[in-house]
């Protein structure tokens, strides 16, 4: 702190006003109001540590404290070697028996996104061909997906699909970016979720690099089964969500 100040608005605050309140919290109310007031909009970077210092009237390691605080709390992200950027408000994602991405996402008024980063047929490994119903190293489809909401990532997933019932599914997907329309184009109208497993990891460097996050943040793991009309596994699906980006609600 210089001097027992702190500016706000091209003007000093003497230091009764701040008298009680630590300083650093001061600093994150400022950055987290501008935030509320769009003076800095989703994925905008905020200025250097040392502009708003300088700015402010306070010293750098304040500032510091400040904006960790706001990315523990979601306001803002960390990328190595950019700088720090606004980040989109946490969605409200509903899991029950019809649980679409695209859907959730459009009735929070929001733009959902969908991009296919890779795709590959592979023998299915024995967790993956337990939940698919079918024999350990039976052909199936992978597809690596990376969703996004307002255009931030939150979602890097890993989907498996058995080959004989989804051949062009990579296709499909490139094309329509999404996998209730994929599955659509397969012959496949309707699907509901069967089982629905929630952990916890730490992000390594891949999803870190694709969900935009320092590595080592945590992560939601949602381990998930959908099955077609007649009780068949159509898909099963590995995401890694960003923890701070997205609030899982159980629906029954």
């Amino acid at each position: 702190m210089k001097a027992g100040v702190m500016k706000r608005a091209g003007r000093a605050l003497p230091s009764a006003e701040i008298a009680g309140v630590a300083l650093w919290r001061r600093v994150a109310d400022h950055l987290e109001h501008a935030i509320a007031d769009g003076r800095y909009p989703v994925d905008t970077r905020l200025p250097g540590e040392i502009e708003i210092a300088q700015r402010l009237g306070v010293n750098r390691h304040t500032v510091r404290r400040a904006i960790a605080t706001l990315a523990d709390r979601g306001f803002v992200r960390a990328e190595r070697g950019s700088g720090t950027y606004v980040e989109t408000r946490r969605l409200r994602y509903p899991i029950h028996s019809r649980t679409r991405f695209s859907e959730i996402v459009g009735a929070a008024g929001r733009e959902p996104g969908g991009r296919l980063l890779a795709s590959a047929v592979e023998e299915a490994e024995p967790d993956v061909a337990r939940r698919l119903g079918v024999a350990p190293r039976t052909a199936v489809i992978r597809l690596e997906i990376l969703r996004s909401v307002d255009r931030a990532p939150v979602s890097a997933a890993t989907t498996w699909l058995p080959a004989d019932r989804a051949p062009d599914a990579g296709r499909i997907y490139r094309d329509t970016r999404s996998l209730t329309r994929t599955l659509a184009q397969l012959g496949v109208d309707d699907f509901r979720r069967q089982s629905t497993r929630i952990s916890a990891a730490i992000a390594d460097a891949a999803d870190a690099a694709r969900l935009r996050l320092a590595p080592g943040r945590p992560l939601i793991v949602v381990d998930s089964t959908d099955i077609t009309a007649d009780g068949r596994p159509i898909l099963t699906t590995r995401a890694r969500l960003a923890a701070d980006r997205i609030e899982l609600v159980i629906e029954t």
